[in-house]
């Protein structure tokens, strides 16, 4: 289990081409032993046709055919006449008779391995027909002649297989390691590298060209790293960025605490247009404080959960466009379409920080060009249909380009303005989603504009009734 995937691959290779070359061989140690009695049987025939058909054959003829051929005795057969023909010692038990061509393919491996067990000096008679004649010849041999010849015969099988078994590994050890083993562990390799520092660019794998699944594991891999390079700076960014707004949250707040002391002077000037704009003052310093206090909400652990009311849209959205200046802008057409008595259920405080931010960038955008004969339009429209509120906020200006659409509400990476963040609208979809809404751009001819639907809170009729009970 401690092997490499190399040397496995190389010790299963072997193993299998042996247990192959196995498979091979007890069929063939069989078919050896079958021919082999064949072979004696048929050189006893001839020197059995010699003896009887010769008179008065010499007993010294008779042992030299019977050594010549390697048994013991020669007898013949014809119907139910049995004559000796010649016989090399007394007569001794025989230990097995074989009967050629009545064996079937299994009784012939069985006899081979029992022939290669067997003990030395076993007595064996072989029977058999020739072809084209009706008589029958009978041999009796010593079974250690052919035992010897089987061990032979198994040894040389085992040194080839060894070599074919060598020779084939090797093959397919080499082929496996060019085209699995070296690019697994130029895998690995790339891994632990790029683990090691995930947001070096150059640690990422380089894809080779192969088409194969190693090549598409490879892309994949290159993609993925890709895209975790990109979160990990996009998250030290974002940390990078909370501890800067850390940093300067006390003075800030302290800066924002005087200013409102300032408004609270300014109350008590009993000049018209100063009481008609410090109400509206002192609504934004609140709201400043109160974004100091959260700013790092969105770094940490997300936006704080929307405390729902119903709101009157249309109040909103002027006290939006008059912070931002469109009331009085002296370019911009700012519109409120908003259906009369209009309300909706959410967080004030965090639907005009989604207005804020929509109407902001289309300000900005309608702005980046100062020719005169351009139109500049900015509306807020909203209708309700059911439960659901719908919000678009739309503008004349030169769009949304098409390169950062697809990464339009994520941060640092939908803005298509130089300078900026792309925050705003990753945290303006961040709180639509808490109200359980949606915030999307829309494809339109002209411009851009961004769709809001943002449901009423769902009513608990089990809870109310418990109530009412």
């Amino acid at each position: 289990m401690r092997l490499g995937l190399g040397s496995k691959l190389l010790l299963l290779t072997v193993l299998f081409v042996m247990l192959s070359e196995v498979l091979i061989f007890v069929p063939s140690i069989a078919n050896f032993r079958n021919n082999w009695l064949a072979d004696a049987h048929r050189n006893a025939s001839v020197a059995a046709a010699i003896i009887a058909n010769t008179k008065n054959v010499p007993e010294q003829l008779k042992m030299r055919l019977l050594e010549a051929t390697d048994t013991i005795a020669i007898a013949h057969r014809e119907g139910n006449r049995r004559r000796l023909l010649a016989m090399a010692a007394p007569p001794t038990m025989v230990d097995r008779h074989v009967e050629l061509g009545h064996q079937t393919p299994l009784q012939s491996i069985i006899a081979a391995f029992d022939t290669l067990f067997a003990p030395n000096g076993r007595i064996i008679r072989v029977t058999a027909m020739p072809a084209g004649r009706s008589e029958e010849v009978d041999v009796v041999l010593d079974e250690t002649l052919l035992r010897h010849d089987m061990i032979a015969y198994s040894t040389n099988i085992l040194f080839l297989s060894l070599v074919i078994s060598a020779i084939t590994a090797g093959l397919v050890y080499m082929s496996l390691r060019w085209l699995f083993v070296r690019p697994v562990k130029r895998l690995a390799h790339a891994m632990v590298d790029f683990a090691e520092d995930p947001e070096d660019e150059r640690r990422t794998i380089t894809p080779s060209r192969r088409t194969d699944e190693i090549g598409e594991a490879e892309r994949s891999l290159a993609a993925m790293q890709h895209q975790l390079t990109d979160t990990i700076i996009q998250r030290r960014r974002l940390a990078e960025l909370g501890m800067a707004v850390s940093k300067i949250n006390h003075d800030l707040r302290n800066l924002l605490a005087s200013a409102q002391l300032f408004s609270d002077r300014l109350a008590v000037i009993p000049d018209p247009t100063v009481q008609r704009f410090v109400p509206k003052l002192v609504r934004a310093l609140d709201r400043a404080v109160g974004y100091t206090s959260g700013v790092l909400a969105y770094g940490r652990a997300g936006e704080a959960p929307p405390q729902r009311r119903l709101i009157d849209l249309e109040l909103l959205a002027a006290d939006v466009g008059e912070i931002l200046g469109l009331d009085t802008h002296p370019t911009i057409d700012f519109r409120i379409l908003v259906e009369e008595g209009l309300e909706i259920d959410s967080d004030p405080d965090q639907l005009y920080r989604v207005l804020m931010n929509l109407c902001r960038n289309a300000m900005e955008a309608l702005e980046s060009n100062p020719h005169a004969a351009i139109v500049r339009r900015l509306a807020i429209a909203a209708e309700r249909t059911g439960s659901v509120v719908r919000i678009v906020v739309s503008d004349t200006g030169p769009g949304v380009p098409e390169a950062v659409r697809m990464t339009l509400f994520q941060p640092f990476k939908g803005n298509g303005r130089r300078g900026g963040t792309g925050l705003g609208l990753a945290i303006a979809a961040e709180l639509v989603r808490a109200h359980g809404g949606s915030l999307t751009l829309l494809d339109t001819p002209v411009g851009a504009s961004f769709e809001l639907t943002i449901p009423d809170r769902p009513i608990d009729l089990a809870a109310r009734r418990v109530v009412n009970a």
